[in-house]
């Protein structure tokens, strides 16, 4: 199954990358001298049919549409090669994270390759049209393999989710217990009341730190939790971290142990800077107690 997908990985960045080759070249070949530029009989093509057309001059008003075209295709172009630019970054981290030899992949250089030229003796000559749709095709098919690319770094991610789960600490870096979960005085109307968390008291901005690894679930606004981040562990558990001044991960951010999600405040049902935490198994709160002095594996 490993070699499956490294196999279909080595497909796809090699076909990103010589994308990107050929679109630098191209780009590139409009600050060098006609004679020297193989890839300029290509970009011509899409004016030489209406030179065809006609021996006479061309007009002022057909150099301007002409120039026009190539400046809308140069645009075009560095659309795609910004976007093959992404697809070496992220390509990178991918073949670094699964540990394939540097040799095997590296983005600053050309892969081998060889064979006859048949450049110059088979021009191709094409419209204006036909290369503007096979540029859309080839910038449909970048975003595809994009999104394949980042399926698969998701996957990855999962994979490092399983060994990192593992709920355990503090949900902060400094700070103190400040309110145990269970039955307490209310501390805005003195009732006696349920408390489905534990409260750990700091100074504002303080660092909220995730229990574990996971997807985030919510980070938004929620009654009574002010600013809140919902973390989902599998396993049935999930993490809450309430009243935050400042959130920094997004709905669907996979998360690790220990990384900083949020700012301590006092937003919501809240007396002071703290953080809320609570843990969810099954969608109904548990004492958290245990789990923060739990020793982490």
């Amino acid at each position: 199954m490993r070699l499956n997908k490294l196999y279909w990985l080595s497909a796809v960045l090699a076909f990103a990358f010589i994308s990107g080759v050929v679109v630098h070249l191209i780009l590139s070949s409009g600050d060098q001298p006609a004679e020297k530029s193989n890839y300029l009989p290509v970009i011509a093509a899409t004016t030489q049919q209406t030179d065809n057309s006609d021996d006479a001059p061309p007009s002022g008003e057909s150099v301007a549409l002409k120039k026009q075209q190539l400046t809308a295709l140069t645009i075009k172009l560095a659309e795609l090669q910004s976007q093959v630019l992404r697809l070496n970054a992220l390509g990178e981290r991918l073949a670094d994270n699964a540990n394939i030899p540097e040799q095997e992949f590296n983005f600053q250089q050309l892969p081998p390759s060889g064979g006859p030229s048949t450049l110059d003796d088979e021009v191709v000559l094409k419209s204006f049209a036909q290369l503007l749709s096979e540029i859309s095709n080839l910038d449909a098919s970048l975003k595809h393999e994009e999104n394949q690319l980042q399926m698969l770094e998701s996957l990855n991610l999962g994979h490092h989710i399983e060994n990192t789960r593992y709920l355990s600490g503090r949900p902060i870096s400094k700070g103190w217990l400040s309110s145990y979960y269970g039955m307490r005085k209310d501390p805005f109307h003195g009732r006696p009341a349920m408390h489905k968390g534990i409260d750990f008291a700091g100074k504002e901005d303080g660092a909220i730190i995730a229990t574990a690894s996971g997807v985030v679930s919510w980070a938004d606004e929620r009654y009574g939790y002010g600013q809140l981040i919902e973390i989902n562990h599998g396993d049935s558990l999930k993490t809450r971290y309430g009243h935050n001044k400042e959130l920094l991960v997004n709905v669907g951010d996979v998360v690790t142990k220990g990384q900083v999600i949020a700012r301590m405040g006092s937003t919501g049902r809240s007396t002071g800077p703290h953080v809320h935490y609570e843990i969810l198994h099954n969608n109904k709160q548990i004492n958290p107690l245990k789990f923060v002095y739990r020793k982490a594996k």
